[in-house]
């Protein structure tokens, strides 16, 4: 009878080694991650069947989240980037609290300390390198940054040497293998959530349209493939969303596809949105005033025969940029919600609804930006792959930090190789 109990309560795909392990931590999961819809929203509601009730109540709250991204990037970069480091240290709690609940970890010494210093230590040494490598002229003006600066990644692995000595020490002998477990568990969690949370950075540093317009396709192919779901959808997508349709995600792709043309060719109008985040030494202060790109300025193109009967026009005048977005907004479809199935096969392994429930009828952050860091990754591969070239500002400020020997070679290098080149003769002559 005991052995029946016993494999009755395994979890799907549960092996021997995997029930041992859990008979170590403490017993089956438990995680309570309901949703707590609002009372008022409750009585309001009271009389619709759940599957309406749902779907007022995550409109209700969508149509919020929208308004409070509208408010924040109203608000500029600075503000931005701080919402970023929030949302990433929400959903390294909800994740973290999921590892601590599932395995029982209440008598793990220093765990929650070690994960949270841990983060810091990320987060110290991800940032120190950002603001060193687009603000590199601040840097060098300030005394106490500049030796920050320069000893920035010694002090950073020595902060993270003092962690994993304290893990070392903290190894108790009835704990080995679950410290073990958390300790995996709190640096797989860092990878994804501080890692790409720094990749989101980097992508509003090349200006906030790299930001938004990839954000709000993810956004937008999720209400999307919701509603085509929520009305058409009749064949089911992949079982780890059960509630996942195929009409839903080919009408969501369409759809975010005409979004994402249509968001980026109001965008690519104005320099606040696509100059990049500079650091300005008059004014001491971060701009975004530039003289806008190529990509940014509208070109004419030629219509495809086969489609100029269908439209009628032999060219079309559009920016670059809004052929870029197609790339984006097809990525934000067909690839971004492989990070939701990913979250939700990361949801059934442990028996749990949400991560969390700060969001009614949404869950917690972390359901909310599954598929986001998934896609702040491509973006930052993108722009190095097919956007971002040399920056000549950036090698200028480095190249007045050097010595002045140096500063005389390389001008004498850089001197010599225009001479073979022809240049600097026809430069002279003008």
């Amino acid at each position: 009878n005991l052995q029946e109990s016993e494999s009755e309560n395994k979890l799907d795909g549960e092996t021997a080694s995997d029930s041992e392990s859990r008979s170590e931590f403490g017993g089956s999961p438990s995680v309570p991650t309901s949703d707590d819809t609002p009372e008022v929203l409750n009585r309001a509601l009271s009389n619709l069947s759940s599957r309406w009730k749902n779907w007022w109540v995550r409109g209700i709250l969508t149509l919020a989240m929208i308004t409070f991204f509208f408010i924040i990037i109203y608000l500029g970069p600075m503000v931005l980037m701080m919402i970023v480091m929030c949302v990433q240290i929400k959903c390294f709690h909800e994740i973290i609290t999921i590892g601590y609940n599932v395995y029982h970890s209440y008598d793990l010494p220093w765990f929650r300390t070690l994960s949270w210093y841990f983060l810091l230590c990320v987060n110290y040494f991800f940032y120190g390198e950002t603001v060193t490598d687009y603000f590199f002229t601040l840097v060098q003006r300030e005394e106490p940054l500049r030796i920050l600066s320069k000893y920035h990644r010694f002090i950073s692995f020595t902060l993270y040497l003092t962690g994993f000595c304290m893990f070392v020490l903290s190894l108790v002998k009835k704990h080995y293998r679950l410290q073990f477990y958390m300790f995996g568990w709190t640096h797989v969690t860092l990878l994804i959530v501080v890692t790409q949370s720094h990749l989101i950075i980097h992508n509003l540093f090349e200006g906030m349209i790299w930001f938004i317009v990839p954000i709000s396709c993810v956004i937008c192919n999720d209400i999307m493939a919701y509603m085509f779901g929520f009305f058409f959808g009749r064949t089911p997508l992949i079982k780890l969303s059960p509630k996942k349709t195929w009409e839903g995600f080919i009408g969501g792709f369409f759809a975010t596809v005409l979004f994402g043309l249509l968001l980026s060719y109001v965008m690519s109008g104005y320099r606040c949105f696509t100059c990049p985040v500079e650091f300005n030494n008059d004014t001491n202060s971060f701009t975004v005033d530039c003289e806008p790109s190529e990509l940014f300025q509208l070109q004419e193109y030629n219509i495809p025969l086969v489609l100029q009967s269908v439209v009628g026009w032999k060219t079309v005048r559009m920016y670059p940029f809004q052929i870029h977005s197609i790339a984006l907004s097809t990525f934000a479809s067909l690839i971004g919600p492989f990070g939701g199935f990913f979250a939700s096969g990361f949801k059934r392994a442990f028996k749990i609804k949400d991560f969390a429930n700060t969001i009614p009828g949404h869950g917690g952050i972390m359901d909310r930006f599954d598929c986001q860091y998934l896609m702040a990754t491509f973006v930052n591969v993108y722009i190095a792959s097919f956007i971002r070239g040399p920056n000549p500002s950036k090698l200028i400020q480095q190249f007045l930090t050097l010595r002045p020997d140096q500063q005389l070679h390389i001008f004498n290098t850089l001197k010599a190789h225009l001479v073979d080149k022809g240049m600097l003769g026809s430069l002279e002559d003008a």
